[in-house]
């Protein structure tokens, strides 16, 4: 309130400066109504008086700027310029004078620098001393200029008519003050708040681990919070107005919005990564004002997934080195009883042909199991040309309709026509076909059905194996790709390991659906479509 006052009564010395330079001045110089003049010999005087209180009020104001006693000062100094007026008005006609406007000014000066209540008393006092000074003027107290006749009735109606008109704008200048001094609380308020959420945004931003950046609509970066500037050793005053590509050189082929990017840096003359996300920024209207950015240093995670997949890694190794020594001990176990027995030379000539089968059969285990396993671990080159993928099915359906897998009364249906081109390695796609359909098989019982059909979309082939057989259990569904995992009593557990690395390698992907026990299995082979 105070500052505000001080700033009202600054603007309220220059403002008379001004209005007695120009006004007065012009008054007096030019001769405007000098003949209504009682003492044309004090106007001087007067006007130099003016500007004495000006220099006066200059000098008060240095000495009581904000200072408890500024509000009386204010007052005092309206109250010397209504007394200056009055003097004014008397000097230059008194009834008759042109300057009586300058009440109004005082008011509504009251009602900007000080209060509303200020407005009423400043009012007050022009009103008495303007009409004081007509009922001296006309009883002839005081003198009064004779140039112009007036009667008793103009006096009274004239200070009657001012009367009215000075509180009629002592209301109004008292009115438009309080609804100024509360449109201006509004607005501190509103700033205060604004500020402060400012702040509080600011420190948010600058409290997040995330590096986070904005640009504005030239894409110059405006704002690079704390861990921004952390995570790239860069102070806020040498990013700002360049472009985040100059920062970050793996976002110049990217275009935003973006889920996430992911590059290299340079930071004290070493390269580390970083993943990014960059979105719009927009406004309250939803219009966009720039480009937010929101990044992390990624050495730590990077380092971290390494230790991990190196754990996984020996982990994944040691599960299987137990898999093929528990694939392996089984043959070797029967193939030393086997020789063993022949060894001795206790047994009889029909029985040591059997046991040499076993053994034989043992053997030939034990070198598809190595076989297998050799297929799964050593990646083989892809052969890739031109195939039909319907034809290789017409193959393989009619392969497992002649197999001896297939039991009595199981239906095997086909639903797939003309021809599809692909480009792959037709032997191992043709395998992996011929696994998918063996499983089915096998998983169905006699009156069961096997359907396999193809599922053509823009730009890849889907190739659904669809068996009602006993289905696979939900703990059992995530190990079926497992390397020598098996729910059947002969196997080595390796065909499905095998299948999903062939689709893998082509670019594709097994997905498995089984609803549950009884309901059935369903094997989709997804596989893209390249231009041959």
């Amino acid at each position: 309130m105070l500052q505000d006052t001080s700033k009202g009564v600054s603007a309220l010395i220059y403002i008379r400066v001004i209005v007695v330079t120009l006004l007065l001045g012009s008054f007096y110089f030019y001769e405007i109504g000098h003949e209504k003049l009682l003492y044309p010999s004090v106007f001087p005087y007067y006007i130099a008086s003016l500007y004495f209180l000006t220099i006066l009020y200059a000098l008060t104001f240095r000495v009581l700027k904000n200072n408890r006693h500024f509000v009386m000062f204010a007052y005092v100094q309206i109250i010397v310029d209504i007394i200056a007026e009055t003097l004014l008005v008397y000097l230059t006609g008194g009834i008759g004078s042109m300057f009586a406007i300058m009440f109004p000014l005082s008011i509504l000066s009251a009602g900007i620098v000080l209060t509303r209540r200020a407005c009423y008393i400043m009012a007050t006092i022009s009103s008495l001393l303007y009409a004081i000074l007509l009922d001296l003027q006309l009883y002839y107290i005081i003198g009064v200029n004779d140039i112009v006749k007036y009667t008793e009735k103009d006096f009274f109606y004239n200070i009657f008519a001012h009367v009215i008109g000075f509180y009629l704008i002592g209301f109004l200048g008292g009115y438009l003050s309080e609804k100024l001094d509360r449109a201006t609380q509004s607005l501190e308020e509103r700033e205060s708040v604004l500020s402060d959420l400012k702040a509080f945004n600011e420190y948010v931003i600058d409290s997040m681990p995330s590096g986070i950046f904005t640009t504005d609509l030239d894409r110059k970066i405006i704002s690079f919070n704390m861990a921004a500037q952390e995570i790239t050793r860069l102070p806020n005053s040498d990013v700002a107005g360049q472009t985040p590509e100059d920062i970050f050189p793996f976002l110049i082929n990217c275009k935003e919005p973006m889920d996430r990017v992911e590059g290299m840096i340079h930071r004290n003359g070493e390269e580390f990564p970083v993943g990014m996300r960059l979105s719009s920024l927009k406004d309250s209207a939803g219009k966009s004002i720039g480009v937010i950015g929101v990044f992390q240093d990624l050495t730590e995670l990077k380092a971290m997934e390494a230790e991990v997949k190196r754990k996984e890694k020996w982990a994944f190794i040691g599960e299987l080195s137990a898999s093929i020594a528990h694939e392996l001990r089984n043959p070797l176990a029967s193939l030393k009883g086997s020789v063993e027995m022949l060894r001795e030379k206790k047994v009889s000539e029909e029985h040591a042909d059997h046991l040499m089968n076993i053994a034989l059969s043992e053997m030939d285990r034990l070198n598809g199991i190595i076989t297998d396993f050799l297929l799964y671990a050593k990646p083989q080159g892809l052969n890739m040309e031109p195939f039909d993928l319907h034809e290789a099915l017409r193959e393989v359906v009619t392969l497992l309709k002649s197999s001896e897998s297939i039991h009595e009364n199981v239906k095997l249906s086909t639903r797939f026509e003309g021809h599809r081109l692909l480009t792959g390695d037709a032997r191992q796609i043709r395998q992996v076909l011929w696994n998918l359909g063996l499983n089915a098989i096998d998983a169905v019982a006699d009156g069961g059905t096997v359907e396999v059909f193809t599922v053509l979309h823009k730009n890849a082939v889907e190739v659904v194996f669809s068996d009602s057989g006993t289905g696979i259990d939900g703990d059992e569904i995530d190990k079926i790709f497992y390397p020598f995992f098996t729910t059947k009593e002969q196997g080595t557990g390796l065909g499905l390991s095998i299948a999903q690395k062939i689709i893998e390698e082509h670019g594709g992907k097994i997905k498995v659906q089984s609803p549950g026990h009884n309901l059935g299995t369903t094997f989709k082979i997804v596989l893209p479509v390249r231009n041959t």
